[in-house]
Protein backbone atom coordinates (compact mmCIF):
# COMPACT_ATOMS: atom_id res chain seq x y z
CA UNK A 1 0.00 0.00 0.00
CA UNK A 2 1.81 3.52 -0.39
CA UNK A 3 -0.15 7.39 -0.46
CA UNK A 4 0.94 10.78 -2.09
CA UNK A 5 0.18 13.86 -0.38
CA UNK A 6 -1.60 16.52 -2.92
CA UNK A 7 -3.06 19.80 -2.41
CA UNK A 8 -6.64 18.41 -2.10
CA UNK A 9 -5.46 15.01 0.07
CA UNK A 10 -3.63 12.02 -0.01
CA UNK A 11 -4.03 9.72 -2.90
CA UNK A 12 -3.84 5.90 -2.57
CA UNK A 13 -2.52 3.35 -5.06
CA UNK A 14 -0.64 0.24 -5.57
CA UNK A 15 1.80 -0.17 -8.13
CA UNK A 16 3.50 -3.67 -9.61
CA UNK A 17 6.29 -4.31 -11.42
CA UNK A 18 9.05 -2.86 -13.33
CA UNK A 19 9.21 -0.87 -17.02
CA UNK A 20 7.37 2.06 -18.42
CA UNK A 21 4.79 3.13 -16.17
CA UNK A 22 1.28 2.87 -17.26
CA UNK A 23 -1.59 3.95 -15.03
CA UNK A 24 -5.12 2.64 -14.05
CA UNK A 25 -8.10 4.25 -13.14
CA UNK A 26 -11.61 2.27 -11.71
CA UNK A 27 -15.15 3.74 -12.01
CA UNK A 28 -17.81 4.92 -10.29
CA UNK A 29 -18.11 3.06 -6.34
CA UNK A 30 -15.05 1.18 -7.55
CA UNK A 31 -11.31 0.89 -6.19
CA UNK A 32 -8.31 0.21 -6.73
CA UNK A 33 -9.02 -3.54 -6.55
CA UNK A 34 -10.78 -4.02 -10.41
CA UNK A 35 -7.15 -3.94 -11.64
CA UNK A 36 -6.10 -7.06 -9.20
CA UNK A 37 -5.53 -9.34 -12.15
CA UNK A 38 -4.71 -6.73 -14.69
CA UNK A 39 -1.52 -5.20 -13.21
CA UNK A 40 0.01 -8.50 -12.39
CA UNK A 41 -0.07 -9.45 -16.07
CA UNK A 42 1.06 -6.06 -17.26
CA UNK A 43 3.25 -5.55 -14.39
CA UNK A 44 5.72 -8.12 -16.31
CA UNK A 45 6.33 -5.79 -18.60
CA UNK A 46 5.42 -2.17 -16.99
CA UNK A 47 5.53 -0.30 -13.71
CA UNK A 48 1.68 -0.59 -13.27
CA UNK A 49 0.01 2.46 -11.13
CA UNK A 50 -3.51 1.48 -9.95
CA UNK A 51 -5.72 4.78 -8.36
CA UNK A 52 -8.24 5.24 -5.82
CA UNK A 53 -10.18 8.41 -6.71
CA UNK A 54 -10.61 10.34 -4.07
CA UNK A 55 -13.64 9.47 -1.64
CA UNK A 56 -12.91 6.03 -2.89
CA UNK A 57 -10.66 3.02 -2.06
CA UNK A 58 -8.39 4.20 0.80
CA UNK A 59 -7.74 7.49 -0.62
CA UNK A 60 -9.21 11.07 0.88
CA UNK A 61 -12.78 10.91 1.66
CA UNK A 62 -13.13 15.06 3.21
CA UNK A 63 -16.39 15.98 2.93
CA UNK A 64 -14.54 19.53 2.14
CA UNK A 65 -13.34 17.56 -1.31
CA UNK A 66 -14.34 18.46 -4.50
CA UNK A 67 -15.58 14.37 -6.18
CA UNK A 68 -16.21 16.40 -9.37
CA UNK A 69 -15.29 14.27 -12.62
CA UNK A 70 -13.12 17.12 -14.01
CA UNK A 71 -11.53 17.05 -10.09
CA UNK A 72 -10.31 13.85 -10.77
CA UNK A 73 -8.73 14.95 -14.04
CA UNK A 74 -6.27 17.39 -12.13
CA UNK A 75 -5.60 14.51 -9.29
CA UNK A 76 -4.00 12.25 -11.91
CA UNK A 77 -2.32 15.12 -13.47
CA UNK A 78 -0.72 16.01 -9.94
CA UNK A 79 -0.20 12.62 -9.08
CA UNK A 80 1.82 12.16 -12.31
CA UNK A 81 3.49 15.41 -11.54
CA UNK A 82 4.68 14.25 -7.89
CA UNK A 83 5.96 11.03 -8.74
CA UNK A 84 7.58 12.13 -11.54
CA UNK A 85 5.64 10.59 -14.30
CA UNK A 86 6.07 12.91 -17.85
CA UNK A 87 3.49 10.63 -19.77
CA UNK A 88 2.32 7.42 -19.73
CA UNK A 89 -0.80 5.15 -21.02
CA UNK A 90 -3.72 5.62 -18.98
CA UNK A 91 -6.53 3.18 -19.12
CA UNK A 92 -9.96 3.71 -17.76
CA UNK A 93 -12.73 1.55 -16.72
CA UNK A 94 -15.88 3.40 -16.84
CA UNK A 95 -15.82 6.93 -15.11
CA UNK A 96 -12.26 6.11 -15.17
CA UNK A 97 -12.38 6.14 -18.62
CA UNK A 98 -14.25 9.19 -18.87
CA UNK A 99 -11.39 10.60 -16.67
CA UNK A 100 -8.65 9.33 -19.16
CA UNK A 101 -10.11 10.85 -22.13
CA UNK A 102 -10.35 14.11 -20.12
CA UNK A 103 -6.99 14.09 -19.38
CA UNK A 104 -5.77 13.61 -23.27
CA UNK A 105 -7.80 16.56 -24.09
CA UNK A 106 -6.58 19.05 -21.18
CA UNK A 107 -3.14 17.27 -20.92
CA UNK A 108 -2.07 15.85 -24.29
CA UNK A 109 1.61 15.71 -23.40
CA UNK A 110 1.23 13.63 -20.28
CA UNK A 111 -0.94 10.92 -22.04
CA UNK A 112 0.57 8.10 -24.43
CA UNK A 113 -2.15 6.41 -25.30
CA UNK A 114 -5.52 5.81 -23.50
CA UNK A 115 -7.67 2.92 -23.37
CA UNK A 116 -11.43 3.43 -21.83
CA UNK A 117 -13.53 0.30 -21.22
CA UNK A 118 -17.27 0.70 -20.79
CA UNK A 119 -16.96 4.26 -20.72
CA UNK A 120 -19.35 6.97 -21.35
CA UNK A 121 -18.71 9.59 -23.65
CA UNK A 122 -22.37 11.29 -22.82
CA UNK A 123 -23.82 11.11 -19.63
CA UNK A 124 -26.84 10.00 -21.30
CA UNK A 125 -25.67 6.59 -21.76
CA UNK A 126 -25.55 6.23 -18.38
CA UNK A 127 -28.32 2.94 -17.14
CA UNK A 128 -31.64 4.97 -15.46
CA UNK A 129 -30.76 4.32 -11.71
CA UNK A 130 -27.59 5.47 -12.19
CA UNK A 131 -28.77 8.75 -13.01
CA UNK A 132 -31.22 9.05 -9.99
CA UNK A 133 -28.06 8.38 -7.85
CA UNK A 134 -26.64 11.83 -9.02
CA UNK A 135 -29.54 13.76 -7.44
CA UNK A 136 -28.20 15.00 -3.43
CA UNK A 137 -31.74 14.38 -2.12
CA UNK A 138 -32.17 10.70 -3.41
CA UNK A 139 -28.28 10.69 -2.12
CA UNK A 140 -29.23 12.04 1.13
CA UNK A 141 -31.85 9.47 1.27
CA UNK A 142 -29.72 6.17 0.71
CA UNK A 143 -26.94 7.13 3.01
CA UNK A 144 -29.82 7.96 5.59
CA UNK A 145 -30.69 4.21 5.64
CA UNK A 146 -27.74 2.33 5.22
CA UNK A 147 -29.68 -0.83 4.89
CA UNK A 148 -31.70 0.63 2.04
CA UNK A 149 -28.22 1.99 0.23
CA UNK A 150 -26.59 -1.33 0.48
CA UNK A 151 -29.86 -3.32 -0.89
CA UNK A 152 -30.52 -0.62 -3.65
CA UNK A 153 -26.57 -0.80 -5.01
CA UNK A 154 -26.10 -4.89 -4.45
CA UNK A 155 -29.46 -4.84 -6.73
CA UNK A 156 -27.79 -2.55 -9.13
CA UNK A 157 -24.65 -4.48 -8.72
CA UNK A 158 -26.39 -8.18 -8.82
CA UNK A 159 -28.95 -7.36 -12.39
CA UNK A 160 -26.73 -5.08 -14.11
CA UNK A 161 -23.98 -7.49 -14.04
CA UNK A 162 -23.65 -10.88 -16.57
CA UNK A 163 -24.30 -14.47 -14.87
CA UNK A 164 -20.64 -15.09 -15.20
CA UNK A 165 -19.43 -12.27 -13.20
CA UNK A 166 -22.24 -11.63 -11.28
CA UNK A 167 -21.50 -13.08 -7.41
CA UNK A 168 -17.87 -11.23 -7.79
CA UNK A 169 -18.70 -8.37 -9.01
CA UNK A 170 -21.79 -7.76 -6.33
CA UNK A 171 -19.08 -8.91 -3.62
CA UNK A 172 -16.23 -6.46 -4.64
CA UNK A 173 -18.43 -3.21 -5.13
CA UNK A 174 -20.78 -3.85 -1.23
CA UNK A 175 -16.89 -3.71 -0.03
CA UNK A 176 -15.85 -0.61 -1.83
CA UNK A 177 -19.18 0.84 -1.16
CA UNK A 178 -18.38 0.57 2.42
CA UNK A 179 -15.59 3.24 1.86
CA UNK A 180 -17.90 5.69 0.02
CA UNK A 181 -18.75 8.78 1.71
CA UNK A 182 -22.07 10.60 0.92
CA UNK A 183 -20.49 13.51 -0.80
CA UNK A 184 -18.40 11.61 -2.80
CA UNK A 185 -21.34 9.02 -3.93
CA UNK A 186 -23.74 12.10 -5.49
CA UNK A 187 -20.71 14.58 -6.52
CA UNK A 188 -19.32 12.29 -8.75
CA UNK A 189 -21.67 10.52 -10.78
CA UNK A 190 -24.14 13.46 -10.17
CA UNK A 191 -21.33 15.10 -12.35
CA UNK A 192 -20.55 12.63 -14.43
CA UNK A 193 -23.94 12.21 -15.74
CA UNK A 194 -24.16 15.37 -17.35
CA UNK A 195 -20.79 15.07 -18.94
CA UNK A 196 -20.50 14.97 -23.09
CA UNK A 197 -17.27 14.93 -24.39
CA UNK A 198 -18.20 14.98 -27.82
CA UNK A 199 -17.87 18.38 -28.74
CA UNK A 200 -14.40 17.83 -27.54
CA UNK A 201 -13.29 14.38 -28.94
CA UNK A 202 -11.32 15.82 -31.81
CA UNK A 203 -8.73 17.41 -29.80
CA UNK A 204 -7.69 13.66 -28.75
CA UNK A 205 -4.70 12.88 -31.27
CA UNK A 206 -3.08 9.74 -28.87
CA UNK A 207 -4.04 6.49 -29.79
CA UNK A 208 -6.96 5.70 -28.04
CA UNK A 209 -8.81 2.15 -27.65
CA UNK A 210 -12.18 1.47 -26.80
CA UNK A 211 -13.17 -1.64 -25.37
CA UNK A 212 -16.77 -2.52 -24.77
CA UNK A 213 -19.33 -5.55 -23.96
CA UNK A 214 -22.26 -6.34 -26.14
CA UNK A 215 -24.30 -7.15 -22.63
CA UNK A 216 -23.66 -3.67 -20.70
CA UNK A 217 -26.03 -2.10 -18.54
CA UNK A 218 -24.42 0.30 -16.75
CA UNK A 219 -23.27 1.99 -19.42
CA UNK A 220 -24.89 2.18 -23.22
CA UNK A 221 -22.55 -0.15 -25.49
CA UNK A 222 -23.73 2.30 -28.25
CA UNK A 223 -20.67 4.68 -26.52
CA UNK A 224 -18.58 2.88 -29.13
CA UNK A 225 -20.14 4.48 -32.11
CA UNK A 226 -19.69 8.11 -30.07
CA UNK A 227 -15.69 7.43 -29.85
CA UNK A 228 -15.22 6.62 -32.56
CA UNK A 229 -17.44 9.38 -34.51
CA UNK A 230 -15.18 11.73 -32.22
CA UNK A 231 -12.16 10.18 -32.59
CA UNK A 232 -11.87 8.75 -36.39
CA UNK A 233 -8.50 6.72 -35.54
CA UNK A 234 -9.83 5.30 -32.18
CA UNK A 235 -10.03 1.41 -32.25
CA UNK A 236 -12.98 -0.57 -30.78
CA UNK A 237 -12.55 -4.08 -29.36
CA UNK A 238 -16.07 -5.62 -29.24
CA UNK A 239 -17.04 -8.15 -26.81
CA UNK A 240 -20.30 -9.47 -27.89
CA UNK A 241 -20.54 -12.18 -24.40
CA UNK A 242 -19.21 -9.32 -22.00
CA UNK A 243 -20.81 -6.66 -20.15
CA UNK A 244 -19.63 -3.77 -17.96
CA UNK A 245 -16.90 -5.89 -16.22
CA UNK A 246 -14.74 -7.03 -19.32
CA UNK A 247 -11.78 -7.88 -17.40
CA UNK A 248 -13.55 -10.23 -15.37
CA UNK A 249 -15.90 -11.79 -18.17
CA UNK A 250 -13.22 -12.75 -20.59
CA UNK A 251 -9.56 -11.63 -18.37
CA UNK A 252 -7.26 -13.80 -21.17
CA UNK A 253 -8.77 -11.81 -23.89
CA UNK A 254 -8.71 -8.22 -22.07
CA UNK A 255 -5.24 -8.60 -20.64
CA UNK A 256 -3.60 -9.86 -24.32
CA UNK A 257 -5.82 -6.70 -25.47
CA UNK A 258 -4.19 -4.29 -23.52
CA UNK A 259 -0.77 -5.55 -23.97
CA UNK A 260 -1.10 -5.51 -27.58
CA UNK A 261 -2.23 -2.06 -27.69
CA UNK A 262 0.11 -0.94 -25.57
CA UNK A 263 2.98 -2.48 -27.52
CA UNK A 264 2.08 -1.39 -31.21
CA UNK A 265 3.43 1.39 -32.57
CA UNK A 266 1.16 3.86 -33.59
CA UNK A 267 1.15 7.01 -35.70
CA UNK A 268 3.92 9.00 -37.66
Amino acid sequence: MASLVTDQGIIHYETYGRGRPVLLLHGWLGSWQLWRNTIEVLGKDFRTYALDFWGFGNSDANTEQNFAVDNFVEMVAQFMDRLGIPKAPIIGHSMGGTVALSMAIRYPEKVVKVIVVGSPITGSSLNFFLKLAGVPFIAALLFRFPILLKTVIGLIAYFLSTPKDRGTVSRMIMKDLSQVTMHSFFQSIGTLRKTDLRPVLKQVHTPTLGIYGRWDFIVHPNQNKALTNGVPAAEISWYKDAGHFVMMDDPDRFNEDLRHFLFTKHGG
